[in-house]
């Protein structure tokens, strides 16, 4: 593996204000009986938090990632992100399918998933995960954790503990939006350590559960269930090369080699039919190692020495992990020389497609980069990687209106990626169309929370429309919106 630089420690914490977001606001909202038919392990018969109130939860949580999170925004490694994960959500007994992803730009093995359908996963997931069975396994346990709603549940045996003060919480998570720093955390754990150390840990009981149901995700969606006892031992190996310091993921997921061996048993009971990874699990893992390498003189010379191995006949993933390393190690007539002999064998594989036009970008090659993206498109209309690069070559080009357009359908796509609002913003400030600016940056001002933001960035968009018009109708009615939540907020 190549040596990874260790600069994104704070994740963890700002992963934890996450779920202390979540905790405040379960403990705030009084809970709401529903029917359900999950088994009571250990409560008091109070019934969960209902449907929207965990939706609430979830967008909270959103905007106190989206605020502090380092994220990863490459829509190639986002796009298989969310195909893994929608190939396992038909096979996970979810009351709520549609799911929000987060990409956390840390080298450390975590994922998380909270109520309101957040399922968050760290870059160092797939350094970790050798094969894509075992990848799948870390997202098939999310899924489990969701499908049991478990967090409710915790929440549910903890009614008689202490509650978790509002002002309190509020004022840490504040703090620590505002400052970018862990001060608000560290506010927050003063005087609510304990409490949150036990909202954070699944019990042994919610643990088994995640397993087997997780177990069963995997094996119904054509997946291999023995990649999550695999997965379990390479977290357990990390533990103990780690020795004191426990892997994140590991601190609210207890892993024991009684439940490593149970999982394992599990797993046999399943057919023993070996599931090949696809191609684009390594794609993206090679790429995401030169992301995390040292420098990427070091990606060069590791991936180089795996394609120079006498041992072993180098893969397309290895050779294309060499071109990517090339290509951020300013190398680019290496890279896209690598990259034109991956598509004379590979003629659509829409990764090596982006990366060479990503690189042609790099150096000025626009036109040529905008050839290879627009006929890529024109063989997979809306797809989000290649969309977006060629939104990407347009703003190179000067071409603002062309990128706004792009944009606006990847907008409409995913609502809720804060970045494509940013660029399209850009991309409306080339074109020199104020309005278009006002309104993607009110979009994104929501979307981070700032709702004071967004309603002086509609006023501004409405008062340069005439009267009438029917975009002035659709600002006025989105204006309305966001004024309303606003006041909701200022009078809850």
């Amino acid at each position: 593996m190549i040596p990874v630089h260790t600069g994104l420690r704070r994740t963890s914490s700002i992963v934890h204000a996450s779920f202390l977001a979540l905790a405040l606001l379960l403990s705030w909202a009084p809970a709401q009986a529903q029917d359900s038919q999950l088994p009571s392990i250990g409560g008091h018969g109070g019934g969960l938090i209902s449907g929207q109130q965990e939706a609430e939860i979830g967008q909270q949580v959103m905007i106190s990632i989206r605020r502090s999170a380092p994220r990863i925004t490459d829509p190639l490694v986002f796009d298989y992100l969310t195909a893994i994960t929608y190939r396992l959500v038909p096979s996970a007994p979810l009351q709520q399918r549609d799911l929000t992803l987060a990409l956390i730009d840390d080298p450390a093995i975590n994922a998380f998933a909270v109520p309101g359908g957040i399922v968050g996963v760290n870059g160092g997931l797939f350094l970790n995960a050798a094969t894509e069975q075992q990848f799948a396994s870390v997202l098939a346990h999310e899924l489990a954790h969701l499908s049991q709603r478990h967090f409710a549940r915790r929440l549910e045996q903890q009614e008689t503990s202490a509650p978790l003060t509002m002002a309190g919480m509020l004022a840490g998570i504040i703090l620590s939006a505002v400052t970018q720093s862990d001060v608000g955390i560290a506010a927050i754990a003063g005087t609510q350590a304990l409490a949150v150390q036990n909202m954070l840990a699944y019990s042994r009981a919610h643990e088994q559960e995640a397993d087997r149901v997780g177990l069963d995700i995997l094996a119904t969606a054509g997946m291999d269930p023995r990649g999550m006892p695999e997965m379990f031992e390479i977290m357990m190996r990390q533990n103990r090369l780690q020795g004191n310091q426990v892997p994140e993921y590991l601190s609210t997921h207890p892993l024991t080699q009684s439940r490593v061996a149970d999982t394992r048993n599990r797993a046999e009971q399943y057919p023993d039919r070996r599931i090949e990874d696809g191609q684009e699990y390594h794609l993206i893992r090679n790429r995401l190692q030169v992301r995390y390498a040292t420098s990427a003189d070091v990606a060069v010379d590791t991936f180089e020495a795996y394609l120079n191995r006498d041992d072993a006949r180098p893969s397309d993933a290895i050779r294309y992990g060499l071109a990517v390393a090339y290509q951020q190690n300013n190398q680019p007539a290496q890279a896209i020389a690598l990259l034109q002999k991956l598509l004379e064998r590979n003629p659509n594989r829409i990764t090596f497609q982006v990366t060479l036009a990503e690189t042609m970008i790099g150096e000025k090659r626009i036109q040529g980069a905008k050839d290879i993206l627009k006929q890529a498109l024109a063989r997979n209309p809306g797809n989000y990687p290649i969309t977006y690069t060629l939104a990407e070559a347009e703003i190179a080009d000067g071409n603002g209106a062309a990128a706004a357009e792009h944009l606006k359908q990847l907008t409409r796509q995913m609502p809720g990626q804060e970045h494509l609002w940013l660029r399209l913003a850009e991309a409306e400030g080339l074109a020199r169309n104020i309005v278009g600016v006002h309104r993607a940056r009110a979009e994104y001002d929501a979307l981070m929370g700032d709702l004071e933001a967004a309603q002086r960035q509609l006023r501004q968009a409405q008062e340069k429309l005439p009267a009438g018009s029917p975009q002035r109708q659709v600002v006025t009615e989105r204006l309305a919106e966001i004024t309303g939540r606003l006041n909701a907020r200022r009078n809850g």
